[in-house]
Formats: C-alpha cells, structure tokens, sequence
C-alpha cells in the first residue's frame, strides 16, 4: 500500500504541472509567435516534469525528516525548493523548447523566461500546500507510531 506521503507528492505534482504547464504554453506562444509551438512544448513537458517533479519531492521529503520522523517546514526551506527545482525544471523546459521549435535560442528564451514567471508560481503553490494537510499523517497517527507497543504473551 501506497503512504499517505505518496498520495500527497502524486497530488502536489499533478496540480503543480497545470499551473506549470499553462504557464509554459503562454510563455512558447508569445517568444515563438506560434500558437502550436507553445502547445507542443506544454504537452510534451506533461510526463518528463511529473516526473522529474515527482523525483523532486521524494528526495526533499527524504532529506527534510528529523529524527522522530516529523517533517521540519520554513520559509528558507521553500526557498531552496523553489531554486533547485527551478534548475531542474528550466533546462529540462529549454531542452524540449529547442527540439520542438528546432531553434536553440527559442529554448533559451522560453527557459530564461519562465525562471521568473516559475519561481513566483512555485513559491506560491508550495505555501498552498504547506497549508494543506492532505496526504500527512494526523497528529494521533504520528503519536502512535512513536509509542513503543508491549508484546502481550
């Protein structure tokens, strides 16, 4: 069975890559003046940002843990969030843009463009979530699994 922490980088990486993916689209549309060119690139970025996103999560849930396995949450800690998945996000984006325009400096245009456009978005969606308590464990559930259980014989 899947962990509640699953259910919730899944949901996190699905509503992060609709607000993601528009913004793309809008983004290829206007620097490349094609319509169908900024459609191609928001679609084609639907599986490889899952899942690069989804790779993202997993490896900030993993190192963000304490001891007693409760997760530790700050605004710095969003903050390098934003910028490493930023980087991750922007080459895969300038990447995808130039095969798909077949124009180098399209890429590099769509991709320094959505740094900013990306990161205020990330920013906001990751303090959405923070607020969210779907997919963590409840306080009780989180109690007794630290409560050490006697072997009755």
């Amino acid at each position: 069975m899947i962990d509640k922490s699953h259910k919730r980088h899944i949901a996190k990486a699905v509503t992060w890559r609709i607000v993601g993916t528009i913004d793309t689209m809008l983004l290829a549309w206007l620097i490349s003046g094609n319509p169908m060119i900024g459609l191609k690139i928001g679609l084609s970025e639907l599986a490889t940002k899952m899942f690069l996103y989804y790779l993202h999560e997993r490896v900030w849930f993993k190192i963000n843990l304490s001891k007693e396995g409760i997760l530790r949450e700050s605004r710095k800690r969003h903050i390098a969030k934003t910028v490493t998945w930023r980087m991750v996000g922007t080459v895969d984006t300038m990447l995808i843009a130039w095969f798909i325009s077949g124009n180098p400096f399209i890429g590099l245009k769509v991709g320094l463009a959505e740094i900013s456009t990306k990161m205020i978005l990330y920013y906001l969606h990751e303090r959405a979530w923070y607020r969210s308590k779907f997919g963590l464990p409840k306080k009780e559930e989180t109690i007794l699994e630290t409560i050490p259980v006697k072997n009755e014989q």
